[in-house]
């Protein structure tokens, strides 16, 4: 109990230095709980969103690709997926398929065509305004309004795929009519709009009015102007009524389909009907694609636990020679306390005391540190993985 207390009023007295020991000895504790807490919290934010997907349609090929495209709303196009294969899969009663058309974008954001299913399948809920209802409205995600400075009633307008679209796309101005609360998702980073409102996009979809609503009258002839085609960069509830599609609706482009099952069987079904290789769709399970993908990136932990061992080594042998010399200095006061009649046990017992108190100090605040990673960690994750979007 001496020791202890010669040891604490010791180390009060050269506070700064014993501070400086116990904050040098947490960091070097805390930092590898804190990197394996943030490891963790990363690669379980990154399978999360494929693992509450159990199935996804799409055209053949690359299954990362697809999953990229119609999970986080990547930059990639995989093919297109007539719509009706969406119908296909609602026929067979196996499954809810839930429709999803990538294909534009907005001020840097993904512009996802879908249904109304997609916000039960999330669980998104609605911060400000209300859902979607007609065509050309869109519904924004949390980080979207944040950074475009965006509040129900505002609009955006559609970007064209690329500076020399000649095909007839023009940019349609979507007035927002609802804001999603916070999901820590790529749903944050997206515009959700009908996918009848993606078809207008790409112009499969127009309305018309009349170039002349009277007859006019030349050299007393009577000429009515036929009906002029004029696509619309806006949809309003004037002409809302001339929008209408060309073509036959099975082969409007879908990016990709989200298929939800009711039970194991049912997706065991569906699956065998897409097993065929030379078929022109394929249906996936996006777990497993991702895992896959984790796990070729998450290869870096054993070399970066490697390099924080080697790291943490030197950092204790620097503390270790800090703490020797340190004894060393003191020399004098362990010959002075020996005169004083103090025995060479008791010196030794004064000297691990205070290397016990600093070690248990440090312990009690790496804890305490690893504590506040992993309460925050979900958080913190979340925003580094939308840093950069």
């Amino acid at each position: 109990m001496n020791a202890a207390f010669l040891a604490f009023a010791y180390l009060r007295y050269h506070r700064a230095r014993g501070l400086i020991l116990v904050l040098v000895l947490a960091l070097i504790l805390a930092v590898p709980i804190a990197t394996r807490i943030l490891l963790a919290e990363s690669e379980a934010s990154l399978t999360a969103r494929a693992e509450a997907t159990p199935l996804l349609l799409g055209r053949r090929g690359s299954a990362l690709d697809l999953t990229m495209a119609a999970l986080y709303f990547s930059d990639e196009r995989p093919d297109a997926l007539p719509m009706g294969e969406v119908e296909t899969v609602w026929d067979s009663g196996l499954a809810t398929p839930i429709p999803l058309n990538t294909a534009f974008e907005t001020n840097g954001f993904r512009i996802v065509g879908t249904s109304l299913d997609y916000f039960d399948f999330r669980g998104l809920m609605m911060a400000e305004g209300r859902g979607l209802a007609i065509l050309g409205e869109a519904v924004i995600g949390a980080t979207v309004a944040r950074k475009l400075d965006l509040a129900v009633g505002d609009t955006l307008v559609s970007a064209p795929r690329n500076l020399f679209d000649l095909d007839g796309v023009y940019p349609l101005e979507m007035p927002v009519v609802g804001i999603l609360g916070p999901a820590n998702t790529p749903d944050d980073d997206a515009v959700f709009v009908d996918i009848k409102t993606t078809w207008v996009i790409s112009g499969i979809g127009h309305g018309h009015e009349d170039v002349v609503t009277a007859a006019d009258i030349v050299d007393g002839v009577d000429v009515t102007a036929a009906a002029s085609i004029v696509q619309y960069q806006r949809i309003t509830p004037e002409n809302i009524d001339s929008f209408h599609f060309h073509g036959n609706i099975d082969d409007y482009p879908v990016s990709a389909v989200i298929v939800v099952p009711p039970d194991a069987r049912s997706a065991t079904i569906l699956r065998g009907r897409y097993l065929d290789p030379d078929g022109t769709s394929q249906l996936i399970q996006p777990a497993q694609v991702v895992q896959g993908l984790v796990d070729r990136i998450f290869r870096i932990r054993a070399v970066l636990d490697a390099v924080t061992g080697i790291i943490a080594l030197a950092a204790l042998a620097a503390l270790g020679l800090a703490i020797f010399l340190s004894f060393r200095l003191r020399a004098r006061e362990v010959e002075t306390a020996v005169k004083l009649g103090a025995r060479r046990g008791m010196v030794l017992q004064l000297l691990a005391a205070e290397t016990v108190i600093i070690l248990c100090t440090s312990t009690v605040i790496a804890v305490a540190a690893a504590l506040v990673v992993r309460h925050n960690a979900h958080a913190w994750v979340g925003w580094l993985l939308t840093l950069g979007s």
